[in-house]
This record gives structure tokens, sequence and C-alpha cells, in this order.
């Protein structure tokens, strides 16, 4: 507890006011060449664990057959290239998503693409997918040991050439064979959702989601699969996007993305400049998040597992999630705006909350919220 209090004082009061004053990406830039290196070595790892990672036993729990060490991951479009896999664990995440990872590399979009909304408690993000590509991300971590599940996020490549509808599903279908064939990756996820790419969101459409599933349907694998879906979808969307998932192999959702609602009374229209493009993800996505998790687990129960993501800045935003029906949770953007022991002290909560209303495990209190 001492130690989770020094380090948010210290990030509160000296480290953020230097850190907002810079360029995002930068900054983004620098603390993955810094997780990279302290993902490296053995001491780095255990002394960030002793001051991070909080462990309690009411945390753990199985999804879709995955043992998870805690319900706090870190989602795609942070680690976009798995260099952090190794000091992730240690900041005291029960899983990370890598990627999205496309069939090809990808520069992505033209700079500046990462912006902050201090007054929002968000961030507009532009990056149009940028990555390495599947078979350089495979290469990196083929062979590769993990101490908590490592989820894979497929994309189409942000180009022209994957426009058309099957040279986009060949595209996700590249990238994810090429991680099963390595070898790499506890489960994977579809991502319909990016706003920031050529073509938008196509297989956000329900039928072209059918021939999207049908293409991964033949990727051979007994990996969990999970389709994550844009914040902006309307709730006919979402019972579209059910019955389809119903007819393929998958396991779960992941809800949700980002939002490009600009107008939102939750954005502070002040700080939206002209030259801001993208989507928007923090505080703004919160309740565009929750409603949807609480649909889609009214309407499919525990047929699907449920990853929420969007505005979990404290416990009981994570909490809140859970309650409406998300197994699992993931955030970055409170991270960023409040510091790296915002996953201990997540956890820590929730750990209190399941204790106060008389939960054994997280499993217990998923979905309580409609019981």
């Amino acid at each position: 507890m001492f130690a989770t209090g020094f380090f948010r004082w210290s990030y509160a009061n000296l480290l953020k006011p230097v850190l907002f004053r810079m360029d995002p990406e930068y900054v983004h830039d620098t603390f993955v060449r810094i997780g990279a290196w302290l993902g490296k070595g053995d001491w780095s790892r255990s002394l960030t664990a002793a001051f991070f990672r909080y462990e309690d036993p009411s945390l753990v729990q199985e999804v879709c057959g995955i043992r998870f060490p805690n319900p706090v991951g870190l989602p795609a479009g942070f680690d976009k290239n798995a260099r952090m896999t190794g000091i992730i664990p240690a900041v005291g995440f029960g899983f990370e998503e890598i990627g999205s990872v496309t069939g090809e590399p990808c520069a992505g979009n033209p700079k500046p693409r990462l912006w902050r909304l201090p007054k929002s408690r968000a961030l507009m993000v532009h990056y149009g997918l940028m990555n390495d590509g599947c078979e350089a991300v495979a290469a990196r971590l083929k062979g590769q040991r993990f101490t908590i599940p490592i989820g894979v996020s497929v994309a189409k490549t942000n180009s022209p050439a994957t426009v058309d509808m099957q040279a986009g599903v060949a595209d996700y279908v590249k990238a994810m064979r090429t991680f099963v064939e390595a070898g790499v990756g506890d489960f994977t996820v579809v991502n319909i959702s990016c706003p920031n790419a050529f073509g938008g969101e196509p297989y956000a459409d329900s039928e072209r989601l059918d021939v999207l599933l049908g293409g991964i349907d033949a990727v051979v694998t007994a990996k969990p699969i999970f389709v994550k879906i844009a914040a902006d979808t309307t709730m006919d969307q979402l019972d579209a996007i059910l019955d389809v998932l119903g007819r393929h192999r998958v396991d779960g959702l992941v809800i949700s993305n980002l939002t490009k609602r600009f107008d939102a009374a939750s954005v502070d229209a002040g700080e939206i400049t002209p030259d801001m493009k993208g989507g928007i993800g923090g505080k703004p996505v919160q309740t565009l998040a929750d409603d949807l998790i609480s649909h889609a687990y009214r309407k499919a129960g525990s047929r699907y597992a449920i990853i929420g993501v969007g505005g979990v800045f404290t416990a009981d935003d994570a909490y809140e999630k859970i309650r409406r029906g998300a197994s699992l949770v993931q955030l970055v953007t409170g991270m960023i705006f409040e510091g790296p022991q915002i996953i201990s002290d997540i956890n820590r909560g929730i750990a209190e909350r399941l204790q106060r209303d008389g939960f054994a495990t997280v499993k217990d209190a998923v979905g309580s919220a409609h019981r």
C-alpha cells in the first residue's frame, strides 16, 4: 500500500506534469523502449513486481479454458509490436493483448496521430494500425514462454489493397494463420472496429462479418477467438453481430474500441482542434462500453465471454463492467493519466468489493447486476 501510494503521488506531482508537456507519441515510444529493456532481466522484472503486482485468490479465474491470475489486462494498441511482454506481468496485468497485427507491415497514418485530452480524461488516436506485420511479430515471440495469457489482435492491413472484401478477409486470415502456425498466443481477437484505416469498419456490417468469420473458421486452432466491436455500435447492430457469431466458431467479445462521437457530453469541445482526427479512448467510451456489455450479456448470457474496455480509471469502473457481464477488463488511458500503480490499485479494489458483496471469486460477480 505504501509503495503504490508513493508511486501515485510521484506520478501525479512529479512525472506526469513533465510527460504531459511532451509529444505523446514520443513519450509512448520511450516507455515502450524502457519496458522492453526492463523485461529482459530477472532482477528488473522481480523488482518491478515487488513494487507493483498485487495477488489475491479471489481474482483468479478460468475463462474459455485459460487461467487468468487477475481480470485486469492491457488492450491492443499499446504494445503494438509485442516489445513489452516481459515486463507487463510484473507491472501487475493479468493478461496482455498485443497488436493489432496485420497481414503486411504497416507504417500507419502520418504524424501527428496521438493527442491527449486532459479535461475529457481521454486520448485521440489516429495511428492507423501501425505494426511490423504478422511475420515479424510472430517470429519475435515464437518459442517464448509467458507467465500471463497473451492475446493476439489481428486486423486487415491499412492499405487500399485490402479495401476489397475478399482481399481484406485474406489479410486477416494470413495474420491469424501466421500466429497459429508459430504457436504464439493463447487467444485471438479479430478486430473489426479500427476507425482509422482505409475502408473504415466494413466488417462491422453483419453480412461482411459473416464472410470474414467464414474465412477465420478455416484456420485450424483450438484456441479461443474473440471479436472486438466499436464503441459506437448500436444495440440493433450488436444484435445482428450476435446473430452472425452464433454461426461461427467464436468464444467471446471485446467491448469496445474507440468512439468517433466528438460531440458527446463527456468530451470537452474546447479540446478538439482542427488538426485532430481519429477516435477517442478513455472516459468518453465508458458509458458506451458499459451499455453494450449489459446488452450483450442479457442477450447471450454465458454463451460468450466478454472483455470490457473503455474508461477504466478506478476499481469501481472495472467492477461495474464485471457486474454488467464482463469476465475480464482492460485499460490503457487510465494508466497514462493516473500512473502504472493503477493496475494494483484496481486489482486490490476489485478483491475488496468481491469480499464486501459476498462473492468468493470474480466469476461469481460476473453479470450480478442483472440478477
